[in-house]
């Protein structure tokens, strides 16, 4: 039995030593990939099948190994099978999207809804038939889903969201709520993995998820800081005026009650749930006082709380997400002076500022894709379960 279990996990280990080689470096050959994992050409040839047969690569073509090496056949990714389901729950929508295994996104769905007038059960229960229009529509296509994952706007720790003031929640348990497997993640997290790998971001940034709530994302060295407990990046309760209104949060002067959507529009003398963002761009672009005034103000705020993030984290880029991304070329210039003016004296230059290309897609897009890059580090459930899909049902 030890030797069965020994030879299983260094079977495990070496299919996902391969399965992410050829994603590094394909389209590639069986004799590239044993020179260069280390691997014997018999191992190799076995794990190409194992994946080959679980439609997780391809083989096309051929390619000549070095200048005198016989052409061989060439393995790449496949997204012909193995698919991957992001899901977001947000304040004022409901999104999905499924992602294959070479990162391309199938399907992209999005509902308009307001999930402040919503218990969790309401609303979980229109994201799953949500989730399941998405699977359905994954499987006419021939994917097979090998795992879904949900953001939230909120703390979250374990599958459990302690709490997400602007949805009114306090410790729901979300994969109790859902008919099918999920991980539940943080929305600005995933927002920042989004712009990692689908968008044109760094390895070391800082993503600003704007919304009715403000969150941000830590990449460094390509990989995601989440502090002690997995709760870092709640930029939005930085404290910019300390006697400022209350939030939501408990405290007063947060970032979210001067920059959030929902004070954005306020500002702007606009009605949140009738006018919303496409109306405050128009007047933007019309020159109107009001939303000029609103965005100044806001981008003056980020400035501030932005700053402190600098002095505390040095990201070498801050990309804004969001909301932030249509209203960027009204909030560059407040946010980009507050920050020179406020670090000036310890600092000969401030991070560049970029815009996301993801926009509001940057969430459901990381959660997708936090499965597609598990899958590839670990391969082995799926391959030794290639017809079963775990998806919802």
């Amino acid at each position: 039995m030890t030797q069965a279990v020994r030879h299983d996990s260094m079977r495990a280990r070496n299919l996902g030593v391969v399965l992410a080689e050829v994603r590094r470096s394909g389209p590639v050959t069986r004799a590239a990939l044993a020179e260069i994992t280390g691997l014997t050409k018999t191992t190799v040839s076995k794990m190409v099948g194992d994946l080959l047969q679980a439609g997780m690569v391809a083989e096309s073509g051929t390619l000549r190994d070095g200048e005198r090496g016989r052409p061989g056949t060439a393995v790449a990714l496949s997204g012909a099978r193995v698919a991957a389901l992001g899901l977001e729950v947000n304040v004022n929508h409901l999104s999905a999207c499924v992602v294959d295994l070479t990162l391309a996104v199938r399907l992209r769905y999005a509902q308009a809804v307001d999930n402040r007038a919503a218990s969790p059960v309401e609303t979980l229960s229109h994201l799953g038939r949500l989730a399941h229009k998405a699977v359905d529509e994954a499987r006419l296509a021939g994917l097979v889903i090998a795992g879904t994952t949900l953001a939230v706007p909120g703390l979250v720790d374990g599958g459990l969201v302690h709490t997400a003031p602007n949805l009114g929640w306090r410790d729901v348990r979300v994969a109790e709520l859902l008919d099918f497997p999920v991980e539940v993640d943080n929305e600005a997290n995933l927002a920042a993995l989004g712009e990692l790998w689908f968008g044109s971001a760094p390895d070391d940034f800082l993503h600003v998820s704007g919304e009715i709530g403000i969150g941000a994302g830590l990449v460094v060295g390509g990989t995601l800081f989440r502090g002690a407990r997995g709760l870092a990046g709640e930029l939005g309760h930085v404290v910019v005026v300390p006697d400022g209104p209350e939030c939501r949060c408990g405290g007063r002067g947060c970032l979210e009650q001067y920059a959030g959507q929902d004070a954005l529009l306020r500002a702007a003398g606009l009605d949140g749930m009738a006018e919303g963002v496409p109306v405050l761009l128009e007047r933007l672009e019309a020159g109107d006082e009001d939303a000029l005034r609103a965005c100044r103000r806001a981008g003056q705020a980020l400035g501030v709380a932005l700053t402190s993030a600098v002095h505390l984290t040095d990201p070498g880029t801050i990309v804004l997400g969001g909301v932030f991304a249509p209203l960027f070329p009204w909030l560059r210039r407040p946010v980009h002076q507050t920050m020179t003016d406020r670090l000036a004296a310890m600092r000969r230059s401030v991070p560049d500022l970029a815009v996301s290309r993801l926009g509001g897609d940057a969430a459901t897009l990381g959660a997708a894709g936090q499965v597609i890059h598990r899958v590839v580090a670990d391969p082995w459930s799926h391959v030794a379960t290639a017809r079963t899909d775990p998806g919802p049902r």
